[in-house]
């Protein structure tokens, strides 16, 4: 298995990762099987593990826990926060009371004292960035967590993060966990180059598409999603959708281009996201052992030029097939409420706050530039002023404060100020 730098952080790790959403309640019920398929691919060489407290509601990390007993101190493990735990408004988010409970939780099901990569699961754009970076920053120096990332965050709020950190003396996050495949290449336009400047560990999610990548859906054969879950989310597999049709389309010339490479389509998916210099690790989500046994030899393929242009030739590059698939949408802006006004940008110069009868209130008249053609100079104002009015300058040259030159500042080249002297006195320094 090929390792990898994880980022600038120091940390090596096999590039591929075991993400375990599919462990318990959401995919393999057996814990034992589940246990199996962990520990096959910790023999393969894979040292990263990604899960998250909402996976199963906790039982993924209580499954991945089991499974690492005995070998954590091998073994990268990284899991999530953020998800709702529960009913109670509390129990999600980014924000410290939740985090610092939640961390709790998350290192008790795992059975460890440290957690390698803690990740953000989301951005909320609700909570400030500086309560979320330093309750992170303070559990790495508590050393409950290594380092920290996030998860499918806009390539502006992973800039403002780093810009936040650095100005506030803070940890900064050294991860981000995006959705990446042929289908989805939507972050190769701002995420993928954002993160590289920054140094970055980049472990994507979703090589194969959430299945559609997996060989089963073609033009002549399945005709649908199987599983519940897949069936629940109708804007991304429900084939009479056009947008899921193109997909249908894509993927049914990347399984014919696989073909004609001699390699399973499985393969071609998984080896494509590698390839990208800016990925660290692709994250595969196996349910069975014969998932994970298909998906592992994909670390020894190498696509040439010539595949990687046909794949560009079905799938442009920059371009989300469903824009569904790209993970985090922005929240919808609330239109104004009938018949108000317009928003104000920010106050500039001159941009006062008006009374009832279109006067100044007098606030913040020192932005305001007294006296120009903008803003012509109050009549009472000069009445108050008397004489001094007739001549600004001088009564602005009058209005401040004498200063006596320094003596003992150095003016020009030399030895510098000689001893201070006063008339009738000795001299004095």
């Amino acid at each position: 298995m090929e390792i990898r730098p994880l980022g600038r952080t120091g940390v090596q790790v096999s590039a591929l990762c075991l993400g375990a959403m599919m462990f318990g309640e959401w995919g393999t019920k057996d814990h034992d099987e589940s246990i199996r398929i962990i520990r096959r691919a910790l023999d393969a060489g894979v040292n990263f593990i990604d899960t998250a407290d909402v996976y199963s509601h906790g039982e993924s990390e209580e499954i991945v826990g089991k499974a690492i007993a005995g070998r954590r101190d091998d073994i990268v493990l990284a899991t999530k926060v953020h998800m709702p735990m529960g009913e109670e408004p509390n129990r999600r988010g980014n924000s410290r009371r939740w985090i610092v409970a939640e961390v709790e939780n998350s290192l008790r099901r795992l059975g460890t004292d440290w957690i390698d990569v803690y990740q953000v699961h989301r951005y909320d754009p609700a909570i400030d960035l500086e309560v979320t970076l330093g309750v992170l920053s303070d559990l790495v120096r508590a050393g409950k967590i290594r380092c920290y990332g996030h998860s499918t965050w806009p390539v502006s709020a992973i800039v403002e993060a780093q810009w936040t950190a650095e100005r506030r003396g803070l940890e900064r996050p050294w991860t981000e966990q995006p959705t990446y495949s042929i289908l989805t290449r939507g972050i190769e336009r701002d995420v993928l180059p954002t993160v590289a400047r920054y140094g970055y560990g980049v472990l994507s999610y979703s090589p194969l598409a959430g299945g559609w990548l997996s060989g089963r859906y073609r033009k002549d054969g399945h005709t649908g999603p199987a599983s519940p879950a897949r069936q629940r989310l109708a804007n991304r597999f429900d084939l009479s959708l056009p947008e899921n049709q193109r997909k249908l389309d894509a993927a049914d010339a990347l399984a014919h281009l696989a073909e004609e490479a001699g390699l399973s389509l499985i393969e071609l998916a998984i080896a494509f996201v590698l390839r990208h210099p800016a990925i660290t690790s692709a994250i595969i989500g196996p349910r069975t052992m014969d998932h994970l046994e298909s998906q592992l030899g994909a670390t020894e393929v190498h696509l040439g030029d010539d595949v990687l242009d046909a794949v560009d030739r079905i799938v442009a590059p920059g371009v989300t097939v469903n824009s569904a698939d790209d993970g985090w949408v922005p929240p919808p802006s609330t239109p104004p409420p009938a018949g108000a006004d317009p928003p104000k940008g920010p106050q500039q110069d001159g941009d006062l706050p008006q009374t009832a009868d279109g006067q100044g209130t007098g606030r913040h008249v020192h932005r305001r530039r007294v006296g120009g053609p903008d803003h012509p100079r109050p009549a009472r104002l000069d009445a108050q002023r008397g004489r001094r009015a007739l001549h600004p300058r001088r009564s602005q040259r009058l209005a401040l404060p004498r200063r006596r030159p320094d003596p003992l500042r150095h003016r020009g080249p030399g030895p510098g100020p000689g001893p201070r002297r006063r008339r009738g006195r000795a001299a004095r320094w």
